[in-house]
């Protein structure tokens, strides 16, 4: 029983009287005490259970605040372990090459700041809602009412929810990060940031690209594992296939020695053989195996080695269709046809070929 109620029934309701209506009843001393020993008895019949709601909220509160607490240390301490892990591969030849500070610091702080969201909702939720049930308010209705709530502002927001979906599981499977060159189909170029809704890319001529996650389809990373530089050598037919391979194995071996390049080679140079063969030519394909972003530099390198030894060993070197050597090439004016003198109006070919022109002949009398 409320307490209004309590005290609507403890007053006593006067008769009116025929005679003095307009008259205000005033309540005397007895209705005043009779009233205020109803309301301490309902206040004495109802303490125990606003007691017991109160330390059903408390303790709600408390245990909510205690494990959002237990489950934030724990992530904190879940990301400190992943990066210790890759620390310790640093040490490696690869894992000093897949992995670097920056990118490992903006994943973990990626993927533990979305753990922690995760957890402070799903936790705080459940409690805001246990606290609701414990005034024993009907949860029912306001559930159906955030489920299409949340159904209507997905639906609108499909877009960013699809690109916040895809930018975390891209984090999470480690598709790239920081410091990789990667081509995402719209884009390509150097990721400089990764994020949970856009990802920006530093492109060949320096231009920043603002690629949304949700719409990369594909993803192909140029910075993981290795990479392949390969160089077709062009010679003539008549050339000796031993003599090039010969030379081509002494450049390789050499390169393969210095610095720096036997650090950036993750395999030996290898002359694979023909790759094609034409009428008066063939291409001999050299490739490697090379650091990742490394491939064009060595091929660079690789060509200018191949076009000074090949100078030294007396090799040509071609493009397309060539020239028998001891033959002249055709005069490109042979096929064309000396100028006519009738081309020229004034010759005097030119006027011995004119028509004659006729007189007009005078009318008759």
């Amino acid at each position: 029983m409320s307490l209004s109620a309590v005290l609507l029934a403890a007053s006593p309701s006067p008769s009116p009287s025929p005679s003095d209506t307009s008259t205000p009843v005033v309540p005397s001393l007895q209705d005043a005490q009779e009233s205020a020993t109803n309301a301490a008895g309902w206040v004495e019949q109802n303490w125990s259970t606003w007691l017991a709601i109160g330390l059903r909220v408390l303790l709600i509160l408390v245990i909510a605040g205690v494990l959002r607490m237990f489950v934030r240390r724990a992530i904190t301490k879940l990301i400190d372990r992943m990066n210790r892990t890759a620390q310790a591969v640093d040490g490696t030849a690869i894992g000093g090459l897949l992995v670097n500070n920056e990118r490992r610091r903006q994943r973990s702080q990626a993927i533990g700041s979305v753990l922690r969201s995760v957890a402070s909702f799903i936790i705080m939720g459940t409690a805001a809602l246990m606290v609701l049930g414990a005034f024993e308010i009907n949860l029912a209705p306001l559930l159906a009412s955030a489920g299409v709530a949340g159904v209507a502002i997905g639906f609108g927001a499909r877009n960013l929810v699809t690109d916040f979906l895809s930018g975390v599981f891209m984090i999470l499977e480690d598709q790239y990060g920081v410091g990789d060159t990667i081509d995402a189909g719209v884009a390509s170029g150097e990721v400089i940031e990764v994020g949970l809704r856009v990802t920006k890319l530093r492109g060949a001529q320096g231009e920043i690209w603002y690629v949304r996650n949700g719409e990369v389809k594909r993803i192909g990373n140029l910075s993981q594992g290795w990479a392949t530089a390969g160089v077709d050598v062009t010679v003539p037919a008549s050339e000796s296939l031993d003599k090039v391979k010969r030379v081509l194995g002494e450049v390789a071996e050499k390169m393969s020695k210095e610095e720096p390049w036997n650090e950036l080679l993750w395999g030996p140079i290898e002359v694979l053989g023909l790759d094609s063969v034409l009428l008066d030519s063939m291409v001999v394909r050299v490739s490697a195996k090379t650091m990742p972003g490394k491939a064009l530099t060595v091929e660079r390198e690789l060509r200018w080695r191949i076009k000074h030894a090949f100078d030294v060993a007396d090799i040509r070197i071609v493009g397309g269709a060539t020239v028998p050597a001891g033959e002249e090439g055709t005069d490109p004016t042979e096929a064309v046809a000396a100028p006519s003198v009738f081309s020229n109006s004034e010759s005097t070919q030119s006027a011995a070929a004119t028509p004659i022109a006729s007189t007009p002949r005078s009318p008759a009398r």
